[in-house]
């Protein structure tokens, strides 16, 4: 069934009624001028060259360009056979990413938030039966994409995370598993999970707390730490590394025992990011053996071809046609002999 994806847009065609009612204002004020000229045999033949038909012609163009216009804003579309209509068994995961300035250090290369970028997105395409949602953390907690089955969609958004993404720096380990239990759904005691990653830098004693009620609600926490206990200093803008107050470079270490204790208390499993491919598969296995739900159209969202771009490029040819129709007619001349 053929739809608009935005309804409201159609609003613009409205402004069709005052354009029309003013182009019969003008033709009206033509005529009345016309007759106050005085002699109507002079007017014509003075204007025996302009084409009233041409001009409502080049009228109804303009007309049309405006509504071919307001229905490509509309972006008619229609579904693709079978998309969003099938029953598909999947889980709930939303990915936790630390986002932290710790995370530009380049023990890993080409550093570790690139690193754990190209872990998430070959993740991704492990478990795209599964709903995905994002979470950027440092200091705070964002919800970057809420849950959803769009794989074009949840990659687009990770490639946009990067340190600025949060202005509060630090490791809130607990505030980005809060935002993600609060994305889930908390009716269910199970067919969810967690995959935090992050080098687990700073100790959050709120962490604790809040692993007992990801527990207590079915969720399991998998945990992928990036990083090397030797550790690396931090590169600031102006590459240039950062120091503490007493003008010491500061080395950020992975913490590998607080990103296996988070795992282990919700019954999940910790891993270590040496090779993205193999990580993400060892994690996309423990995730795709989880208990699953039917996911309704495989998490509701649909795929449209979408016939925008056909209403702009005819729009662009009736503009076009506009521009090269004449107000005046062709009249032959004869030449007397």
């Amino acid at each position: 069934m053929l739809t608009f994806e935005y309804n409201k847009f159609l609003l613009g065609l409205l402004v069709l009624i005052p354009i029309a009612l003013l182009f019969a204002g003008v033709l009206r004020w033509k005529r009345n001028t016309r007759k106050a000229l005085g002699d109507e045999q002079l007017i014509d033949a003075l204007t025996a060259n302009y084409s009233p038909r041409l001009y409502r012609i080049k009228f109804i163009l303009v007309a049309a360009t405006l509504a071919l216009g307001v229905l490509a804003m509309a972006n008619l579309r229609r579904p693709l056979a079978g998309e969003g209509d099938e029953k598909r068994a999947g889980i709930d995961v939303m990915i936790a990413l630390d986002v932290s300035k710790s995370m530009l250090s380049q023990d890993v290369k080409p550093s570790r938030l690139e690193k754990a970028k190209q872990c998430v997105n070959t993740l991704i395409d492990q478990i795209d039966n599964n709903r995905i949602g994002l979470v950027l953390f440092a200091g705070q907690a964002y919800l970057q994409m809420p849950l959803t089955s769009d794989i074009a969609a949840s990659k687009l958004y990770l490639s946009n995370a990067n340190t600025d993404a949060v202005a509060v720096q630090g490791t809130a380990i607990s505030s980005a598993l809060q935002l993600c239990q609060n994305s889930l759904d908390t009716k269910e005691k199970k067919y969810k999970a967690v995959v935090l990653i992050s080098d687990g830098e700073d100790h959050d004693p709120k962490t604790n707390v809040m692993l007992q009620d990801l527990y207590d609600n079915g969720v399991v926490v998998y945990t992928i730490g990036i990083g090397t206990a030797s550790g690396s200093p931090i590169i600031e803008e102006g590459n240039v590394y950062k120091t503490d107050i007493n003008g010491q470079t500061v080395i950020s270490k992975l913490n590998k025992e607080e990103l296996k204790n988070i795992a282990q208390k919700t019954g999940g499993a910790y891993y270590h990011l040496d090779e993205s491919a193999a990580t993400a598969a060892a994690v996309a296995t423990q995730l795709n053996s989880m208990d699953k739900k039917q996911l309704e159209g495989n998490g509701g969202a649909r795929q449209y071809t979408s016939y925008f771009p056909y209403f702009i490029a005819l729009m662009i040819i009736v503009l076009v046609a506009e521009v090269f129709i004449p107000e005046t007619r062709k009249t032959l001349v004869y030449e007397k002999r």
